[in-house]
């Protein structure tokens, strides 16, 4: 049965006081997140573990210590282990997230509340800390920074022959556990269900070896191992269509579980045979949003960098909105490798939020669009400080060397410290969660973590200058 909050225990009285000398942003948090509509918002979500979860069954973890948990664990960016571990030996962090001297539920039950709870509501929870951020007067919503970043999925670098060794690796897998069930009706199951994966990794590791030699005879012996490598991944998909077909006459949940991994994996070995036919044997380009880079990742994308080191990333580019006081209003992942058109998206979700537009409005001209000037004017920015796109006119180039503009567009650059902040101390630098709902989970919680972070920071700094004062 989900219940809502284990009972307060006195003995954690003189606890807030300790809290605040040693951790004051610690116990604003405290009083910050003792809001009714965040609860609500998050119970809606883990009441849909079971059927019955809400009213029925025994006690569960409560549901403000599943916030408050998972929030610490973004705010100091510790895995769920090191977070379980971190609260249960730590007196001030049970009082913080109301465990008491309750058992801290350990990192597995952790990940499968955390795993419960959808993008959307992360999304709702950070426009109420948003308004949350107006009430302490942390933000007004007067200036509006526009900017996106690659967040890297976790995936090793992308090659034709790792991806037809994982191809191979994971269908193997798949069909060595499909191999005690069909062998209860079927005679020719261990043949059936036969493993090419060694021989798969012996042709990779001579491509290895031959690709560190020099000459040009090595193109052609790369082509003939490829091949190679190509002919065993099309034997094991024809063996996991078998298997497939195999599993369809069984009636046993495990036999149907494992029919379903066939067929979530199989389209995506097939992509990888004909990419790697066409760009290797063929010699022929495949264009970027059709390649897959992983088959456990398949949405991640090839990002271009633009700048020093690495000419691209593999993740999502992801574009953020900040206001005043660090708050981070907006996070979009995007479909394309590109920002085109983000500053109009960025105005309409600041008027939902704060009911009026920003005075001023500035990014980079990679969001701007052939319309933004024109539409951010009309709505009522003052100041749009996106630079022009190709050719400009003398009358824009006059604009765009303005004291006002070049004083706007300055402060755009307080995003990028912003980025490198969420990379850096909130784990935007890669994501650890999986898939592109785990992806959004894993932005929303960073982001949700870095707002109210900001908003202790504030008041806490606040309070000091009135003691100074």
């Amino acid at each position: 049965m989900l219940i809502d909050r284990y009972a307060p225990e006195d003995v954690f009285a003189p606890v807030p006081e300790l809290a605040g000398q040693t951790d004051p942003e610690l116990k604003i948090l405290d009083v910050l997140l003792d809001d009714d509509q965040l609860f609500r918002q998050l119970k809606a979500d883990l009441a849909r573990r079971f059927p019955h979860t809400a009213d029925r069954g025994r006690h569960s973890t409560p549901v403000e210590a599943i916030l408050r948990l998972l929030l610490v664990k973004h705010l100091h960016n510790w895995s769920f282990q090191e977070t379980q571990e971190r609260v249960a030996d730590s007196l001030i962090l049970r009082w913080f997230c109301r465990v008491y001297f309750r058992r801290v539920p350990d990192d597995t039950t952790l990940i499968r509340w955390s795993q419960l709870i959808r993008p959307e509501t992360l999304e709702a929870l950070n426009e109420r800390v948003v308004q949350l951020a107006v009430q302490a007067r942390v933000t007004s919503g007067r200036k509006l920074r526009v900017d996106a970043t690659c967040v890297p999925t976790t995936i090793h670098h992308p090659t034709d022959s790792g991806l037809l060794v994982d191809g191979v690796r994971v269908l193997s897998r798949i069909l060595q556990r499909a191999k005690p069930v069909l062998a209860q009706t079927r005679n020719d199951a261990a043949e059936l269900c036969q493993s090419h994966l060694r021989s798969a990794r012996r042709i990779a590791q001579s491509l290895h070896r031959l690709l560190r030699r020099k000459g040009e005879e090595k193109i052609e012996q790369q082509r003939e191992l490829y091949q190679r490598l190509v002919e065993t991944t099309e034997e094991m998909v024809q063996q996991a269509e078998r298997v497939s077909v195999a599993l369809r006459r069984r009636k046993e949940q495990g036999a149907q579980h494992l029919r379903d991994q066939v067929g979530q994996i199989l389209p995506l070995v097939r992509r990888v045979i004909t990419q790697t036919r066409t760009r290797v044997l063929e010699g022929k380009k495949v264009a970027s949003e059709e390649k897959v880079l992983s088959l456990f990742e398949p949405h991640t994308r090839v990002i271009p960098r633009h700048k020093g080191g690495a000419d691209v990333e593999f993740g999502r580019l992801v574009t953020l909105d900040e206001v005043e006081g660090g708050i981070i209003t907006r996070f979009e992942v995007l479909e394309q490798p590109n920002e085109h058109g983000q500053a109009e998206a960025a105005l309409a979700h600041h008027q939902k939020l704060f009911g009026h537009p920003p005075r001023i409005l500035a990014g980079d001209r990679g969001v701007r669009s052939p319309t933004t000037q024109r539409t951010l004017e009309e709505t009522g920015v003052k100041t749009v400080a996106i630079p022009a796109v190709g050719k400009v006119s003398a009358q824009r180039r006059a604009v765009e060397r303005s004291p006002s503009f070049r004083r706007a567009y300055r402060g755009l650059a307080g995003i990028e410290g912003r980025i490198n902040s969420l990379r850096r101390d909130y784990g935007l630098r890669r994501c650890a969660y999986h898939g592109m709902s785990g992806l959004k989970r894993w932005l929303g919680w960073g982001i949700l973590a870095n707002n109210v972070d900001h908003i202790a920071q504030a008041q806490v700094t606040r309070s000091r200058k009135k003691q100074a004062a």
